[in-house]
């Protein structure tokens, strides 16, 4: 009885994240979900400190960012 409980929530729950899925995707394609806007201003305080020779943990520090945020900002810069 538990076991068959299990199964039919499992399948609901992947019904719900396939819907979930189609809809973001849906979305998307119209244009309407983006995302998170980018920071601009803290992009170019990383720059700054990027450019004035600082390493990826201390520019992140002094930016109060994550070093994600920071290497994403110089690969960014590597490409231009």
């Amino acid at each position: 009885m538990i076991d068959m409980m299990a199964a039919i929530a499992r399948k609901d729950y992947q019904q719900r994240r396939l819907r979930q899925a189609q809809g973001i995707e849906k979305a998307k394609a119209s244009g309407v979900y983006k995302g998170r806007p980018v920071d601009a201003e803290l992009r170019n305080r990383v720059r700054e400190l990027l450019a004035a020779g600082l390493g990826i943990r201390a520019v992140a520090r002094h930016a109060a960012c994550s070093t994600t945020t920071v290497m994403k900002v110089r690969d960014e810069l590597a490409q231009r």
